[in-house]
């Protein structure tokens, strides 16, 4: 019995993978999205209202008027391409916000439907335009590719069971809030996941410098960034440890993407 019920499981897993087997835009990867869109969004946009009712919004008008002018420039740039690409449907229900938070951590998040958080303290190594576009450029190839989807699909399965979401917010709705701040960056987290997570933080490093391009800013600026970033984090946990790529990793793989990108350069 016990093994029938492992092969049921295991079927239905596979079912699933074919039924909700999609691809990420430009890099055509496989992923696997069990969660309807619709219920992604409300979640999302509930718990980004919630966060930014317990968090203080930093009061600098130049640097918060430059968090939503790269972020909307690189929203609108990729929402151009998509649709003369026939692919608007990727993104047609997002609602992209961009908020500051007065925060001392060197961090940047985004959550599905285009709900980008800045940190104040990552703005000392972005240091300008150009490498603001670089963090957001990224956040937002999160949303774009539907990671959000894909790494709460894999927690949903391997963390509580392999329940639908809806049910999980009814049964055990502080355990999925837990899980869902987790796998956004909003918190920490150390497990299974983390190897898949790199692969999703690297093919987010690719698209960004494609989207911050399509903007009009710089890709080769992301070179600098991540020197930075490998000067700013020193001591950092193993790379085997952490759910982003090492820094040298990044600054390795950017070297080889950027022909690629800057392909789709045109400096404004």
């Amino acid at each position: 019995m016990k093994n029938f019920k492992t092969y049921l499981i295991g079927t239905i897993l596979l079912s699933f993978f074919f039924v909700s087997c999609s691809s990420v835009p430009l890099t055509g990867r496989k992923q696997l999205n069990l969660i309807p869109e619709s219920e992604m969004l409300s979640m999302s946009f509930s718990q980004y209202d919630q966060f930014l009712k317990e968090h203080q919004e930093s009061t600098n008008p130049l640097q918060v008027s430059m968090v939503k002018k790269v972020g909307s420039r690189i929203a609108a740039a990729v929402e151009r391409y998509l649709r003369q690409n026939g692919q608007s449907q990727e993104i047609s229900n997002y609602k992209w916000e961009y908020h500051l938070v007065q925060d001392d951590q060197v961090n940047a998040w985004c959550m599905p439907g285009g709900k980008i958080v800045v940190y104040t303290g990552i703005l000392p190594v972005t240091k300008d335009e150009n490498g603001l576009a670089v963090v957001l450029g990224h956040e937002i190839a999160h949303a774009v590719a539907h990671h959000g989807n894909e790494r709460m699909s894999q927690a949903l399965l391997t963390q509580l069971g392999g329940i639908a979401l809806s049910e999980a917010l009814q049964s055990k709705p502080q355990e999925t809030q837990n899980l869902w701040m987790a796998v956004y960056g909003v918190g920490t987290q150390v497990g299974v996941l983390l190897p898949y997570s790199r692969t999703q933080e690297s093919e987010a490093d690719h698209l960004g410098l494609i989207f911050m391009a399509m903007a009009g800013y710089n890709p080769q600026g992301a070179l600098d960034f991540w020197v930075r970033m490998k000067q700013q984090s020193q001591g950092a946990p193993p790379e085997f440890l952490s759910d982003h790529p090492a820094n040298q990793t990044r600054i390795d793989d950017i070297k080889k993407e950027l022909p690629e990108a800057m392909r789709y350069y045109k400096k404004g």
